[in-house]
């Protein structure tokens, strides 16, 4: 009886035993199953970085190429970025671009030249010329040298008596000065302009009509050389170069003749033919209505148009044909053309191009507002034009600007030829325009 209770008694503590590690078990389960409970939490937390992840891979859905990587996208997209940002290379070269471009403007609006800022000549022997805007050293001097005007590119040797020059090289500035007003008589003004003045006078020894030009030296901005390899205003080579032809005799040629000229320290005296009498051809289609018949205007064109001939064989470039450059002898029944005022004119070559315009702003030619250069035979021609169209138009003045927005039309009473000639020297397209040996041969100067 005893041994029974106390087997029960062990069994007993042997169950208990039993459901104690029964039960620790199942709390070690329940403890586990709580701490995967705990771990899913946080994978759930964690699902808003998948989605983050997600928009940075559609972020870097930008085309890219095959063989590029990850690290490669992302700096790709950081120079994206960049450029957008507008600090990028892209942006620096468009800044570039647009910096050079009003650079260039600047460059032209100063180096160019306007009739606008200098007073113009009332007179047509006054010897000045009218300018695009204020002159420059700087961009005279730049465009000597690109265009090979000046005496670093050219030198080109303007022949003169050699007894001539030494005689000039001899005297001294006071000395050239007494020579001049022993040989002279100066008289009243005949204008005054941007560049220098011009007097009435007349030769002492035969009372020989003169006009007396006084250009100051710093007026002066392009020369050539001499056979001495001495600098000289290019006005004065190209006027000696003129009176060494027989072209240059005094009172046949075309052009005015330079008679005479000093070179002192302050100043430039040229002594020019002064044909008497005679008026400018601004003043000459005034005093006749404004406008010119068709004939006479044809017959002072006719002359025009040889005298621009024979100087473009000589590679002279006027620059500045203009009515008001235009002397009409009035002494005979004919009138008879007189070319005056080089001082913006210069020697070029087969295919020299200009960039900086000289002459009279309301005259410029198209292509140097497209281009921004100009070529003498071209430019001549529209000259021309702009010369028969301000004949033939009552109160109607020639501007390039106006005539190119169709402001200013060749008027329909003109004959078919004369509309033709004034339609191919005003051709947009220089290109297009006729030479100047093609003009000689058109039905309306025949």
């Amino acid at each position: 009886m005893d041994k029974e209770p106390a087997k029960k008694i062990m069994n007993r503590r042997c169950r208990a035993l039993r459901d104690q590690e029964s039960s620790s078990s199942s709390t070690k389960q329940s403890a586990a199953s709580s701490m995967d409970a705990k771990t899913q939490t946080p994978k759930r937390k964690a699902s808003p970085e998948k989605k983050t992840q997600r928009k940075r891979r559609r972020v870097s859905e930008i085309p890219e190429p095959c063989s590029s990587t990850t690290e490669d996208s992302i700096v790709k997209r950081r120079k994206r970025k960049v450029m957008d940002d507008g600090e990028g290379p892209s942006k620096q070269t468009k800044k570039k671009k647009k910096m050079r471009v009003l650079e260039l403007k600047q460059f032209n609006k100063e180096s160019a030249i306007s009739s606008e800022d200098t007073e113009s000549c009332s007179n047509p022997l006054e010897g000045c010329s009218t300018f695009m805007e204020d002159v420059r050293k700087i961009s005279v001097k730049r465009k000597a040298t690109a265009e090979g005007e000046g005496p670093r590119r050219k030198r080109k040797k303007i022949k003169e008596g050699k007894k001539e020059t030494k005689k000039r090289e001899e005297l001294s500035p006071v000395a050239q000065r007494a020579q001049f007003e022993t040989k002279y008589k100066q008289q009243n003004q005949l204008g005054e302009g941007g560049c220098g003045s011009v007097f009435a006078g007349y030769r002492k020894a035969d009372k020989l009509p003169v006009a007396i030009k006084h250009v100051p030296k710093d007026k002066v901005f392009c020369t050539e050389m001499d056979q001495n390899g001495k600098e000289l205003s290019v006005e004065v080579a190209i006027m000696l170069k003129l009176s060494a032809g027989t072209t240059g005799s005094v009172g046949k040629s075309v052009p005015v003749s330079l008679l005479d000229w000093y070179d002192l320290d302050q100043e430039l005296i040229l002594v020019l033919e002064r044909p008497v009498p005679c008026k400018d051809l601004f003043t000459y289609v005034e005093d006749n209505g404004g406008a010119l018949q068709e004939k006479e205007a044809k017959i002072i064109l006719k002359q025009l148009v040889h005298a621009a001939t024979e100087l473009h064989n000589q590679r002279i470039f006027h620059r500045d044909i203009k009515v008001e450059n235009i002397l009409i002898e009035t002494g005979s029944k004919v009138p008879r053309v007189r070319l005056i005022d080089f001082g913006l004119s210069c020697f070029f070559k087969k295919r020299s191009v200009f960039r900086v315009f000289y002459g009279t702003s309301a005259h410029i030619p198209p292509e140097y507002f497209s281009r921004c250069t100009y070529r003498a035979g071209p430019t001549t021609v529209w000259q021309l034009g702009v010369v028969l169209f301000d004949m033939l138009h009552r109160n109607a003045r020639f501007e390039t600007n106006r005539f190119l927005r169709n402001k200013l039309k060749i008027k329909n009473a003109l004959s078919p030829n004369c509309q033709d000639f004034l339609r191919m020297c005003l051709t947009k397209v220089p290109s297009r325009r006729p030479s100047l040996e093609q003009l000689q041969l058109h039905p309306w100067l025949r």
